[in-house]
């Protein structure tokens, strides 16, 4: 890319008139390379710091750290006088501006995230963050003497339930207050306003499900129609530490067209149950057995429960080359995804299950969810094999081998 967009270049209009501004859109829209611009920008005006953060350090690290800002640097020429340090994740410009990156997936990343004031936040795919996250992070925005503070949102829209949706176009916060009417802007921007994309690229967007294009090439926020969840059934909150049992959940994916593959971690305490994370990922065997071993280790897991169908063996074997310690559980789906769905579904009506964090992609996943639909829902077969593990409701015999 050798210079913005026409929408790239309103959306910086936009955000130099208020504190707080978002960008929503569909896939590959160039949100994110306008955010970073704006901020290594800001950062040769002023020596400053400031702070890119996403939920998952490990995809920050990729897409912001390896490649956003690097293209951004090359546009403006000043790749070779901006170094990287790789103990602490940051970018230092000549001036002595920094721009951190951080994940909030782990405790300490976040506390030392927290550490700093920054002049300016960019809060990157908003949504996978909760509320509580953003209005914590966000009084860490502290400029120096003179120069404006600002907080930037970025997301492909979700649920018409997110706090983005309520603060941008409700225009009010989820506490019920009102959004002032001076500030708080949003712009959308989609992949047809990127003229830098390929038509195939788009092409490959308008053959995504009715569900997954109204997100990812329309832009906009989706309305629930399943029948099996409900977006107030959904509670929030932090697990205890002694939980008693964790399990992996893994639907590995069901065709060679590169579905994704579920892996969701769940643990129980007593009569409640905890989602804890979602490591749901795209890749070869290889790779999503890596991921299975890294959802395992980080949580101190107790067993992984797979389904067997697409593979059979195959499966386990598959996970144990990851990791050959795993204790790996199979289980055969030999009922309807709605008949093992059901029992679960009912753990969240009754308020039994809690999640760690907004995982907007499986909340979407269960909302969204009809039977006969025309899309796999992953993550949520992975939760409900997760769920079904710990609670062993509406397991069958024929369900364990």
């Amino acid at each position: 890319m050798s210079e913005l967009t026409a929408k790239q270049c309103e959306l910086l209009r936009l955000a130099a008139g208020h504190t707080t501004t978002l960008a929503e859109g569909g896939s590959r829209s160039g949100k994110t390379f306008a955010w970073c611009y704006a901020i290594v920008k800001r950062a040769c005006e002023w020596e400053s710091k400031h702070l890119i953060a996403r939920y998952r350090f490990s995809h920050v690290k990729q897409s912001i750290c390896y490649e956003t800002i690097p293209a951004v640097l090359d546009m403006l020429g000043l790749r070779r006088s901006v170094s990287l340090n790789k103990s602490d994740w940051y970018y230092e410009l000549p001036n002595g501006s920094t721009i951190w990156v951080g994940g909030l997936d782990e405790k300490e990343r976040t506390e030392k995230i927290l550490g700093n004031e920054y002049a300016t936040v960019l809060l990157n795919e908003a949504s996978q963050i909760g509320y509580d996250a953003y209005e914590t992070i966000v009084t860490r925005v502290n400029p120096p003497d003179g120069m404006a503070g600002r907080v930037l949102i970025d997301y492909n829209p979700p649920s018409v339930q997110h706090w983005g949706y309520r603060i941008f176009h409700r225009r009010e916060f989820p506490d019920g207050r009102l959004v002032p009417d001076s500030d708080y802007a949003m712009l959308r921007i989609n992949p047809e306003d990127n003229p830098h994309l390929s038509p195939e690229y788009i092409d490959r967007l308008q053959q995504l499900s009715p569900a997954k294009r109204t997100r990812f090439l329309a832009g906009e926020y989706t309305l629930d129609s399943g029948s099996l969840w409900r977006r107030d059934w959904f509670r929030y909150g932090s697990p205890p530490t002694n939980l008693h049992r964790i399990v992996v959940g893994v639907d590995p994916a069901g065709s060679k067209d590169g579905d994704e593959i579920g892996i969701v971690v769940v643990g129980r305490k007593d009569d409640e149950y905890y989602v804890l994370d979602d490591f749901s990922c795209h890749g070869t065997p290889n790779e999503w057995a890596k991921m299975v071993a890294s959802a395992y280790n980080k949580w101190s897991a107790d067993v992984v429960a797979a389904e067997k169908n697409y593979g059979g063996d195959m499966v386990e074997s598959t996970i144990k080359n990851a990791q050959k310690n795993m204790n790996v559980r199979l289980v055969n789906a030999s009922r309807g995804k709605v008949v093992r769905a059901e029992p679960i579904s009912a753990l969240y009506e009754q308020g039994k299950v809690v999640h760690r964090a907004p995982f907007a992609d499986m909340e979407d996943e269960m909302c969204l969810y009809e039977p006969g639909g025309d899309f796999s829902p992953n993550r949520l077969d992975a939760a409900v094999w997760a769920l079904t593990e710990l609670s062993g409701k509406g397991a069958s015999m024929l369900d364990v081998v």
